[in-house]
Formats: C-alpha cells, structure tokens, sequence
C-alpha cells in the first residue's frame, strides 16, 4: 500500500512532529512532552449508535459500534468486506483502503478518541486509532470498544461486519457514552445484603454480583468492586464474572468468591477498605472522577506499599482479575497494597494513578505505609500506566514531583518505548498472546538493561492475554519472582 502512505505519512509527519522519544540523544523533559501529548485523547462529541460490529483480526476478535451519522451509513453499506491493513503513521494508526468514496463524506475535523473509526475522504480510507493525539482532519463513523492496542504489532488482513447481537454489548448507546445497563441501588438487593447471622460473610459462585454491588457493607463504592464501564446483567454471578472481562484467561471463580468474601469480611469488622483520591468539589466538576479510588489490601503496618492496576483496554477496570488478587497476594506478603479504579482513557488513567501516588504519599501515616521503594504493579492497560508513571513521574500527569517507585512490574502489554528513566523493571508476557507480542516486550526489556538498569523478563510458552496470576498455568511462581525483583530493588 505504498501508493498513499507516503501522501498521508509526510502529512501527518508535518503536522504532528515525532510522538515517540528514546533515551539516545533525547532529554526527558522532551519525553514527558511527547508522552503527555500522545496519552491526551481527542474527545468527540456524544453520538448516537447505529449497529455494533465486528473486527476479526488473525485470531483476536474486537467489538465495535458504528455513529448513527451518514458517513457511518455509507460505510455500513459496504460491509462485510475482508481487507489489508496499512500503517499511515506510526504510534498512531492502522489504516485500511475502501472499495470507493462515500458521498456523504461528512465535515472533517479534529474531533477522534482512542478506538475511533475515522474516515478519510483522500484516501478513501479508514484509519483504527490506537493512539488517539494527532491533528488530522478525519470523519468518526464509529469506535472500536475492544482493546485498540492490538493494532501497535498486528498489520495484516481484517475482517469487518456488522452484527444483530453481541454477547458484551448489550445496549451499544451504553459503550458509546460510557453507561452501565444496571445503576447500583436499581436492584439486585438480598433481605440481608448477603450477610447472614453472626455477620458472617456468605458470598459463594452463584452469589448474583449486583447482591454484592448492592451490600449495605460497602456503601456506594461498591459499584466500583466490578467494572463501572460494563455493562453487568442482573443475573449474573462471581462464578461467571469471567464472562464480562473481556480480553482475559484464566478467570479464577474461587479468587472472585476469595476477594468478594475478604473486601466483606473487613469492611464489616470497621476497617476502612475503600479511599476516595478525588475531593467532593472535585468530582462535583468533574463527574468521571467519581469512578475512582483505591482498594486498600492491608499488609504489616509500616511496611512498603504497592499499587496494582488491572487492565481493561484503558475501556473498563478488569479489578477483580487483574489488580485484586495481586492486592491480595502482596498484603498476604506483609506489604501495603492498593488497587486503583480509575477513569477510561490513557491519558485520565495515567492522571489518576498519579494523584493516587501523591494521595498515599500526603496520607502515609494515616494508611500505615512506607513511601520508600514502593511498587507500581499492571497488567495490559494498567501495565501502561505503571510504566508511564514511572518513567515519566507524578509530575507530567498534574501531581506534584513525589519520589519514582523502586520498581515496575508489568504483564502483557507491548510497550516499546524506553526513554532513559525507567526504574527497574520486570515484566512477563505468553508466547501466544495476540494482543501484546511477547518480542516487544523482550526487546524493551533488552533496551532497559542496556542503559544499566535492572530488567527482567519471563516468557512462557502458550500463554494467551490476561493470564493474571498464573495458577495452574505454566506462569505459576511469577508473582514470587516479582515480589523478589521488587526486594533486590530496594535500597538497603
């Protein structure tokens, strides 16, 4: 597809700059630019949704809505259709050729997030943004709600189709603005809020999720225990929860039923499980804020802390996989742990593990904790966010400079830019994940090493995406070889 990537790449070229920096020859505070503008997505007005869709991509299958707008329907009508994908930019986006114009071609602006489905009438073609930052002038007929980020390594032919029905999208308005199906409080509620006599803690697989939303135990952060961004039926259950965390293996029904049971069992006994990073006036100004806040997993007090981030395609909180049970593990371990909900989006993500760094830090004698040498831990997604904050700091997401994590561990995500302060990291990955290639993940770890910082990395053979802590699996033990990375790390 040499024809129009040349056109389309000196354009955006021209008008973007270089989005991606490295250590080699670059100072940081050109990094942190380049990073905070590539995070900072461009917000599109609310749109109405006309049809969810399809997109197989070699053995990875992402959801998708199309805009109830004429140019939408204009490429509705061309669909299904198999095609190969080009790349106009990198860091930005893969593009695909259309059979032929749209007629109506709609206004061009500069108006696209993560995930879009933007039209370019030069082409014609489509563009799959999985770095939403650059200024082109495009036409969103749609968005992608699956993790766009398979798109960084996968460039070859896709599938698109529309679809009648999609098990993960039940209401695509809901995708699209960002709803649940289910407000908490709406139903769901048990005469005893699932506790029994003696108030004991009864949570079991065919507990209904919206009993445990809606116990009286957690108050209104209990909505925040499974994934705000989802949309969760009334009917099901922790031994089903798998269902609805899209993109992950190896969902534990046990550990749901574990970690449902243990947030219980302390917010029961009085303990404070649950902290606010956000003030009322804030999230007054800014309702999104309200999806926010920490898990707290308490280990020995005065110990180090950690701070888990579960993954989600930076579109929902996959917590109860992803950041919950390693919470857990850790406090288990003696340490402090938290696990972070935060908002949709790389950009908000990352702003809001940072106020949780300085939350934690202004309130560590409160909490009990260790600021020294703490940990930033993520899988996917929040693999992301762990590596951004710590190679670029609290300070390029709105936080003041608070001290770097002493290490950074991260799982399944395909990150390939280093930039020369990275802390040391660990990172693990399987050989068949099809949406962070194991081989990025080695050569980042590669680079890390070469400028003389502690990196390690584990790959097992068969794994796919989201294998969370292993059990059972061929990655059991390497939370232990993380925790242990973590130790050799700190300062003695």
């Amino acid at each position: 597809m040499v024809k129009k990537t040349l056109t389309f790449l000196t354009i955006v070229l021209l008008a973007f700059g270089m989005a991606g920096c490295t250590a080699s020859g670059t100072d940081t505070s050109s990094a942190q630019e380049g990073l905070q503008q590539d995070l900072e997505p461009k917000r599109i007005e609310e749109q109405t949704v006309m049809c969810s869709i399809r997109i197989t991509a070699g053995d990875t299958v992402l959801e998708g809505v199309l805009y109830d707008n004429p140019t939408a329907q204009g490429f509705a009508e061309m669909l299904p259709f198999t095609v190969e994908l080009w790349h106009p930019a990198p860091d930005f986006a893969r593009a695909f050729d259309l059979p032929d114009h749209i007629a109506e071609k709609g206004t061009p602006g500069y108006e696209y997030e993560l995930g879009s489905l933007a039209y370019w009438d030069a082409g014609p073609s489509i563009a799959l943004i999985y770095k939403a930052s650059r200024e082109e002038t495009v036409v969103p007929v749609g968005k992608i709600t699956s993790d766009v980020f398979v798109f960084e390594e996968y460039a070859e032919s896709i599938t698109i189709e529309m679809v009648e029905d999609m098990k993960e999208v039940s209401d695509p308005d809901d995708i699209a603005a960002g709803n649940t199906a289910v407000t908490a409080g709406s139903s769901g509620t048990t005469e005893n809020g699932g506790v029994a006599e003696g108030g004991e803690a009864v949570f079991t697989a065919d507990t209904r999720v919206w009993d445990v939303i809606n116990d009286p135990a957690f108050g209104d952060y209990g909505r925040l225990i499974f994934p705000a961004d989802k949309s969760i039926s009334e009917s099901l259950t922790l031994g089903d929860v798998g269902n609805i965390l899209t993109w992950y293996s190896y969902v534990s029904p046990d550990r749901t039923v574990e970690i449902a049971n243990y947030l219980k069992e302390h917010a029961v006994s009085g303990e404070q499980i649950f902290y606010d990073i956000y003030t009322e006036e804030e999230k007054a100004a800014d309702p999104a804020k309200e999806d926010t806040g920490l898990f707290f997993f308490r280990g020995t007090p005065g110990e180090k802390f950690a701070v888990t981030n579960a993954g989600g395609g930076f579109a929902y909180v996959a917590a109860m996989h992803d950041s919950f049970p390693h919470a857990l593990e850790l406090s288990e371990k003696g340490y402090n742990a938290f696990a972070l909900i935060y908002r949709s989006g790389a950009q908000t993500a990352c702003e809001d593990l940072a106020r949780a760094i300085a939350f934690i830090h202004e309130n560590a004698e409160e909490l009990g904790v260790d600021v020294s040498d703490y940990s930033l831990w993520g899988g996917s997604a929040g693999a992301r966010m762990a590596a951004w904050l710590g190679s670029y700091g609290t300070a390029a997401f709105g936080e003041a400079d608070y001290p770097g994590p002493g290490a950074v561990i991260m799982q399944y995500t395909g990150l390939s830019e280093v930039t020369g302060e990275e802390p040391p990291t660990y990172a693990c990955v399987g050989t068949s994940d099809g949406i962070a290639y194991y081989g990025t993940m080695e050569e980042r770890i590669r680079l890390i090493q070469e400028q003389g910082t502690n990196a390690e990395i584990e790959v097992f053979e068969g794994l796919p995406h989201g294998f969370g802590l292993g059990e059972g699996t061929v990655a059991e033990g390497w939370f232990d070889n993380a925790v242990q990375f973590w130790e050799d790390n700190m300062e003695k």
